[in-house]
């Protein structure tokens, strides 16, 4: 008994507590059981290891850059401050367990038990009547981080494996249901292309297929009309991001004043002028988004491959359900760029009225909500309604964004860490989710997941043509 112990403690000291080396291990189970050969299983584990390792030094470095700056906020101006979008979300989440002493293992535990959860119910489909498995790696490391973070915030008790249970349920439930929300208006779009979305705006996409019809005239589409070709280099992150920082982070700084800043940060030397240190701050911001992001990248494809490998062995016929972005080659050109301006458009309109009406929190503009969310609403708008839905959806998704997000991040204590997921799921539906459970606790935590359970139910028994809805197409 004693060896086991001491095994069992190495294993948590070593392995539990190095999401690194956790992870790494993972990947390479997962090729063995695909009985990759033993040097592809070996370099799985070495490319998602290190990518976990890059994603700390990106992390590392947005807080060493932006914890300042939102610490100068609280302390000139009792106002705290967070970055709405899930890299930065997702650095706050991992700040916060850290800050409590649970290891960042746990997050990737839940992910194991949500994947294994979706797998069953798709198993099954014949009595859930869930055909959706979702496949989209460094989307399911997002909403698993911050959905721990949901659950062991509002039940304390539960800091341990009943928790990342209850988390693996939670998320599980998540990508099989609001996946499987989203067959129907991919499958309309796309011409049954035989795919779902599983990514952040899920519930979003199916709402705005339910009424962007009546908002517009799909004759009315954004085929008809151009968009400036400036605008085209928002496509790219680096440029967004860097642009986004520094028009936020400039403002800020210019607010917080010279003295204060070279008086809070040694490195802000006295040959270096106001205006170069705003600039060179302002994209340190996008340098380390882009470092956290490349290590995401690396270890979620070697993710993905190993989970993606067993569910097509385990369960053939089912749809995947992947990234958003698989929609805009089926939409005009210019629907990602509608969306994206009229998103931050309604951002932008919303931030001011929070510093207007005196919010206790400041909401800055993240890329992936602002870009991804809006533009995959604006895809599907323009499907049902043309040109006026897209410009409405993506507008209101872009207030909701800003508004709720404000609510949230002081709802489940984020503000201390300068982050929250930001997606518009993110805002339809978990905050009011954990406003259940804080209030009913393991009651609501289990009225959360009926809910989830019955939506595909009532999906099946109002689905106008039900072979068609078995075989993926409605």
């Amino acid at each position: 008994m004693d060896i086991f112990l001491r095994i069992f403690e190495w294993f948590a000291n070593n392995i539990l507590q190095k999401p690194e080396f956790f992870i790494g291990i993972i990947v390479f189970v997962g090729y063995v059981l695909l009985k990759k050969p033993l040097h592809e299983c070996f370099a799985g584990f070495i490319k998602a290891t290190v990518g976990y390792m890059i994603l700390n030094v990106g992390a590392g470095g947005l807080v060493t850059t932006f914890r300042p700056i939102l610490a100068g906020l609280n302390d000139r101006f009792n106002l705290d401050a967070a970055v709405i979008d899930p890299y930065f979300g997702l650095n706050a989440v991992n700040a916060a367990l850290e800050n409590l002493g649970i290891s960042l293992s746990w997050t990737m535990i839940s992910l194991l038990i949500g994947f294994s959860l979706n797998i069953v119910l798709v198993l099954f489909r014949k009595i859930t009547k869930l055909r959706t498995l979702f496949i989209t790696g460094h989307i399911m490391v997002q909403q698993s981080t911050t959905v721990t973070w949901i659950i062991f915030f509002l039940f304390p008790q539960y800091r341990n494996l009943t928790g990342g249970i209850m988390v693996g349920i939670l998320v599980g439930l998540y990508w099989a249901v609001s996946s499987n929300l989203t067959v129907g208006p991919t499958q309309r779009l796309t011409g049954n292309a035989g795919f779902a979305i599983g990514h952040q705006q899920m519930f979003a996409v199916w709402l705005t297929d339910k009424v962007a019809g009546k908002l517009g005239d799909p004759e009315k589409n954004l085929d008809t009309i151009k968009m400036p070709k400036w605008l085209s280099i928002f496509h790219d992150n680096i440029v967004a991001t860097g642009t986004l920082m520094m028009l936020f982070f400039g403002v800020i700084m210019t607010i917080l004043g010279e003295d204060y800043l070279r008086e809070i940060n040694p490195a802000f030397t006295p040959t270096t002028s106001f205006l170069m240190y705003i600039i060179s701050q302002s994209l340190f911001f996008a340098v380390y988004l882009a470092i956290l992001m490349q290590g995401v990248r690396m270890f979620v494809a070697e993710l993905t491959n190993s989970f993606q490998g067993i569910s097509n062995r385990i369960l053939p016929g089912s749809l995947p359900a992947v990234d958003c972005a698989a929609t805009y080659n089926f939409a005009p050109p210019n629907a990602v760029l509608f969306g994206f301006i009229f998103g931050a458009l309604g951002q932008f309109i919303t931030i001011f009225a929070l510093i207007i009406f005196k919010s206790p929190v400041l909401i800055i503009t993240g890329f992936v909500p602002v870009f991804f969310d809006n533009a995959t609403i604006a895809v599907f708008a323009n499907k049902r309604g043309g040109i006026r839905a897209a410009m409405i959806c993506s507008f209101v998704s872009g207030v909701l964004q800003v508004s709720i997000s404000a609510f949230a991040v002081m709802f489940f204590g984020l503000y201390k860490y300068g982050g929250w997921h930001g997606n518009i799921d993110f805002e339809l539906f978990w905050p009011w989710a954990g406003v259940i459970m804080k209030y009913l606790g393991v009651i609501g935590f289990a009225l959360v997941c009926v809910f989830f359970l019955a939506i595909p139910q009532l999906q099946y028994r109002f689905s106008k043509n039900k072979s068609a809805y078995n075989e993926g197409l409605e």
